[in-house]
């Protein structure tokens, strides 16, 4: 594709040289390729200005930078807005796939990758082809690809929205995280409908303050971006952009268009009663805690307001899946159950811990640690947490990253020793789940939060094979 097709769009001041032929888009100068138009991003350690060279050197024919660059012998694009242009250039050189699909954005702490996959669920039901794409990978026609991030980075996201188009996918459905609206990555996206699940306690490593954090993920929640919002109304943040107008809400406890009365949370799953613009409707699921209900209610009124057929969309339910490394009992030992899931936030640690605890006979034993080079604000408040709600608590390694194990753990620690002194540290992962395994007695449940389907442990940089699931059934079988 020619130069000035790729950056024909709002965000393009000024074209330097000639109409050259671009084989590929990048921002990462290890990356640059034969052909590439090099976007200069500025991160939190590097600029990429300082790598024009290298990307030249590599065979970057063009530059895109928000100043002009002197001394460049290859073509320059100047634009306002260094990673908004890269989001616009991604979807033009990708023929803007996003403009043949109908997107659902799923926005929150907690919740968007069970939102995203009970909503597929429910649209598959009605024989369209759908995609997901987020947390646990990008999942369409049962083919499952793994991804390194929630919300992935333009050339990529854009070159999957092609393949899907190719492929016949009619609906995608997509987590969205703050850091993917903060750096604008899904900008020339006008969604079918947004979703905001929650705001709660997380990122503020990077965001600094909630207010911070809130702010962003709320930016997103406008009618220039998409055809219906839909809200939590329970949630504080998600009630403060009511006034907009084509909005929706749902929710329990307070006024909403859609809410759910007599739920009853069982071992087996939750019933309730939910009320569907004044059309009354019973469902079940499989699905445990309270948090899955309003995951439900957030995908239930998305399918109708796109269109759905409301009974058949009930009706879809029974037979939902359980979402991987989400709330997800992956065995029986001794009689106790061993759940698995992705809490990895006081709200979300929180909510299972609370929903586990109506459901245990005995004593409920919560295995979890925290990951490193991440909002350190979070584990004092998660140990305390933990030590309030369950009876047994076990503090181990999560993704220590760069940062020491033990510093981490004894910060959790401290927030654990208000609250409880019942409580081991053990940093080898694989070892306190199996510690926590070898005291299951019948009726005990086990929790093992924070890393969820994750298939990997991070250690200074390397990401080591590592299955939370895997190491239960391995004890299973070999004990």
């Amino acid at each position: 594709m020619k130069l000035f097709d790729v950056v024909n769009c709002c965000v393009t001041k000024e074209i330097i040289g000639e109409n050259v032929e671009i084989k590929s888009i990048c921002f990462d100068s290890r990356k640059a390729e034969k052909g590439c138009l090099f976007v200069c991003l500025e991160g939190e350690k590097y600029n990429g200005k300082n790598f024009i060279k290298e990307a030249i050197n590599k065979g970057a024919v063009a530059v895109c930078s928000s100043k002009i660059i002197d001394g460049l012998t290859v073509s320059q694009v100047i634009c306002e807005n260094e990673r908004k242009a890269l989001s616009f250039y991604s979807a033009n050189f990708n023929l803007n796939p996003e403009k043949k699909l109908k997107i659902v954005g799923v926005v929150g702490t907690n919740g968007k990758t069970s939102t995203c996959h009970i909503l597929k669920h429910i649209i598959s039901s009605f024989n369209k082809k759908v995609a997901v794409i987020g947390t646990i990978g990008i999942y369409f026609n049962g083919i499952i690809e793994s991804s390194n991030l929630t919300t992935l980075d333009p050339p990529d996201l854009f070159e999957i929205f092609k393949r899907l188009v190719e492929k016949g996918c009619e609906y995608v459905i997509m987590e969205v995280s703050a850091h993917g609206i903060y750096y604008q990555k899904v900008a020339p996206i006008f969604f079918e409908c947004l979703i905001f699940t929650n705001c709660t306690h997380d990122h503020l490593d990077f965001f600094k303050t909630f207010e911070n954090y809130a702010m962003v993920k709320k930016s997103i929640f406008s009618n220039k971006n998409a055809k219906f919002l839909l809200v939590n109304s329970d949630d504080k943040t998600c009630r403060g952009l009511l006034n907009l107008k084509n909005i929706y809400s749902y929710g329990i406890y307070e006024p909403s268009d859609v809410f759910a009365v007599n739920v009853k949370e069982s071992v087996k799953g939750c019933e309730y009663v939910i009320n569907l613009f004044d059309s009354i409707y019973h469902v079940k699921t499989n699905l445990l805690g309270l948090f899955n209900v309003y995951n439900c209610l957030g995908a239930i009124v998305c399918a109708k307001i796109l269109g759905f057929n409301a009974k058949k969309i009930v009706e879809s339910l029974i037979s939902l899946p359980p979402v991987s490394g989400r709330m997800e009992l992956v065995a029986t030992v001794n009689g106790g159950r061993v759940f698995v899931d992705y809490a990895h936030t006081p709200d979300g640690l929180e909510n299972v811990l609370i929903s586990l605890r109506k459901v245990t006979k005995n004593n409920l034993f919560c295995l979890f640690g925290c990951g490193g080079n991440r909002d350190r604000s979070k584990r004092k408040i998660m140990g305390k947490i933990a030590g309030d709600i369950a009876d047994y608590v076990i503090i181990t390694s999560d993704n220590p990253r760069f940062e020491e194990p033990v510093d981490i753990m004894k910060q959790i620690e401290f927030g654990v020793r208000e609250s409880s002194l019942d409580y081991i540290c053990i940093v080898d992962r694989k070892k306190a789940i199996k510690y926590a395994l070898e005291n299951l007695q019948n009726g005990d449940t086990l929790l093992i939060a924070g890393k969820g389907a994750e298939a990997y442990q991070e250690i200074l940089g390397v990401k080591h094979t590592f299955s939370d699931k895997e190491v239960v059934l391995e004890f299973l079988n070999y004990g």
